[in-house]
């Protein structure tokens, strides 16, 4: 009779416990929540400031944590073999803290300098079995896909620019579902094909840190509203893109052993814009451009 009577008593306790529980969860979990009204109250400051905003509206913006990477390094021989196919018929020249390696008697050439790698070809390089069918973006990205993905697979595309005559492809890469912004692959693919790469990365090791909370997004559009209208030259703007992304605002270098933190960042972008987009620190809402 006892232990029937004990055995309700936890049950009612453990019941009890997962609605007290749940309960704090989502009182948490609305903490980190933008409510309609306040989505409604920003996308009013902007449009009262001649902002526009069509774009998906980030609405939780939970703790985030750094991420520490290591300063920029390559090997190399690897680099000479995926862009020349033979590491040991390219010529390589020193230069003030770099080296270029050229290959064959063709002009494609291979520029590695202050942590960053470029890649010339005005023939187009010539990695995989796709060819470019014709200068759009649906087959530029079939090649820029298949060269990609078969180096660096954990670099997925970010952002195409489209002009007359090329197209710009960007990659970043993706750690555990966040887009790392300062490892980047660009390519520029022209009617012969992939004819420029220019590609800069650390390696990503750990989280770094504890969780630490960020700003809220309507809190980030109006630091936006008040950064823009004191460039009235930019009005009015139309923001087409915002997400949440990592970015190392620390100088890299090129030693291999250097440690780096990359922190949460808000992108925004804005139509008719092609160069990088603004960049606003989700830990201290300041933007940096």
């Amino acid at each position: 009779m006892e232990w029937e009577r004990a055995k309700t008593f936890l049950m009612v306790f453990f019941i009890v416990l997962n609605i007290v529980l749940g309960a704090l969860l989502f009182l948490e979990n609305r903490r980190y929540v933008v409510s309609p009204e306040r989505e409604r109250a920003i996308i009013t400051i902007m449009d009262r400031n001649n902002i526009s905003f069509d774009a998906p509206f980030i609405r939780r913006f939970p703790p985030m944590r750094a991420i520490s990477v290591t300063g920029f390094y390559y090997n190399t021989q690897e680099l000479a073999d995926i862009f020349f196919g033979n590491s040991h018929q390219a010529t390589y020249s020193d230069i003030p803290n770099g080296i270029v390696l050229n290959y064959g008697p063709g002009p494609a050439e291979l520029v590695i300098s202050h942590g960053f790698i470029s890649y010339y070809n005005p023939y187009g390089h010539r990695d995989t079995a796709h060819e470019l069918q014709s200068l759009d973006r649906q087959n530029a990205q079939i090649i820029t896909d298949a060269f990609v993905s078969k180096h660096w697979p954990d670099f997925e595309l970010d952002d195409v620019f489209i002009a007359y005559d090329w197209l710009r492809l960007s990659y970043r890469q993706v750690y555990r579902g966040y887009v790392i912004h300062t490892n980047f692959i660009e390519i520029i693919v022209t009617d012969m094909g992939i004819e420029l790469v220019d590609i800069q990365f650390g390696q990503v090791l750990e989280w770094y840190g504890q969780e630490s909370p960020i700003a809220a997004p309507d809190e980030v559009l109006l630091t936006f509203v008040q950064h823009a209208t004191n460039m009235p030259q930019l009005l009015p703007i139309t923001i087409t893109h915002m997400d949440l992304v990592y970015f190392q605002e620390e100088a890299g270098s090129t030693n291999p052993y250097a440690r780096y933190r990359v922190l949460p960042f808000y992108r925004i972008f804005i139509a008719g814009d092609t160069s990088d987009p603004f960049l606003i620190n989700a830990f201290t809402n300041q933007i940096i451009n």
